[in-house]
């Protein structure tokens, strides 16, 4: 059966931790022989994915996998992927240029992506993250100004 939860702890150096499934029930024992993603990517809080099975000890998770979740709008794709680039500017057409996205929209995808990619960040560091970060987007052309 396949599931979802997120991970309480893991011991990276140990190999082994626990998840809390969002269906709720007893937390399930993770081992790191287990992991189909980087064995760093995996700390409190972090959403995955795992197939469940029971032990001789109890629930534990197989095939666990970093949650990919589903967006409601695509990433825009970066700027400065484009090997066009130069000064920021693409030679491209418009046609082949993203969307500009509101500060709101930035803010709220990049509040996002920090959230779910580094889940031990304080407010006030996704605070500081996202202030740097909007200005250079707003100084780039990446964002709607103000």
């Amino acid at each position: 059966m396949v599931g979802t939860g997120r991970i309480l702890r893991f011991d990276g150096v140990r190999g082994y931790g626990f998840i809390a499934p969002d269906a709720g029930g007893d937390d399930i024992f993770m081992h790191a022989n287990d992991l189909q993603d980087e064995k760093h990517l995996f700390q409190p809080g972090t959403l995955v994915e795992f197939e469940a099975e029971e032990s001789d000890r109890g629930p534990k998770a197989s095939v666990v996998r970093l949650a990919r979740r589903a967006q409601a709008r695509p990433a825009p794709a970066s700027p400065l992927a484009s090997p066009s680039m130069a000064n920021g500017r693409s030679d491209a057409d418009d046609d082949d240029m993203c969307d500009v996205l509101t500060v709101g929209e930035f803010r709220h995808l990049l509040t996002e992506t920090l959230i779910e990619s580094v889940p031990t960040l304080t407010g006030g560091q996704i605070s500081q993250i996202r202030q740097r970060l909007t200005s250079l987007a707003q100084a780039r052309g990446w964002v709607e100004s103000q």
